[in-house]
This record gives structure tokens, sequence and C-alpha cells, in this order.
């Protein structure tokens, strides 16, 4: 299939595609006319990237998982330096949680202060 099919297929911009391509996570592959040619394998990757990209993972954190479906894995999630990329996710998630857990734990307590209400213990929700 040709770059427009591809687009509309994978719901995204042919702009996005040239730009993967000069990334290097789509292949740049030249038909006889000239005319760049993409395969369902290409639709696959395209499919992987914006799905992590949908979890937020940015462009450069779906490589090991391009990589590992041109490999000829059937999942982009089942070689080693994806789920290294997975966990790191999680580490980041997790610290980001524990960092809004934080900033939401100081300002309930900023507004009961606020509303004249005597702090609570963080142990046992018990008067200070």
């Amino acid at each position: 299939m040709r770059i427009g099919e591809l687009a509309t297929r994978a719901g995204t911009t042919t702009r996005t595609l040239r730009y993967y391509e000069s990334r290097g996570l789509l292949p740049a592959r030249r038909g006889d006319n000239g005319y760049r040619t993409y395969d369902e394998s290409d639709l696959l990757l395209l499919r992987q990237i914006r799905t992590l990209q949908d979890f937020g993972f940015d462009l450069e954190e779906t490589r090991p998982f391009v990589e590992c479906l041109r490999a000829g894995h059937p999942e982009g999630d089942t070689c080693p330096a994806s789920l290294a990329v997975y966990r790191r996710k999680l580490d980041e998630l997790d610290a980001l949680i524990g960092e809004l857990q934080a900033v939401r734990a100081k300002i309930g307590l900023r507004l009961a202060m606020a509303e004249g209400e005597p702090p609570l213990c963080e142990l046992g929700g018990q008067e200070l």
C-alpha cells in the first residue's frame, strides 16, 4: 500500500509517517516507481506506536517495541528491552502518583486550616 492508504488505515497523517521514517521507526521501502510502499507489518508497527503514545510513552520509548516486532515477534512487548521500558514507565508513574498524593495532602491540610477545622493526624485521622 502507499503512504496515503497507510496513514488512513493507521488514523494518522502522511507527515507523521514521514517523521517516523526519518526517526528510523518505519521502514523506508520504495517501489519501482519511487513511491513509498508499505504492508500489513508496517500497519502493526504504527498501531503499536500509537497505542504506546496514547499511554504516555514518548516516541523514543516506543523503539524497543518496534524492534521487537521487526525481529518477528507477534507482539512488541515480548522482548526484554520492551519489558524494561514498561518497568521504567511504571516507576515513573509511581513516582508521579506519590508526588501528587503529597501535594493533595498539603492542599487538603491548607483547606482544612482555611475553613477553621482542626488538622487531622495522618496516621489515625484524629485531631492533633
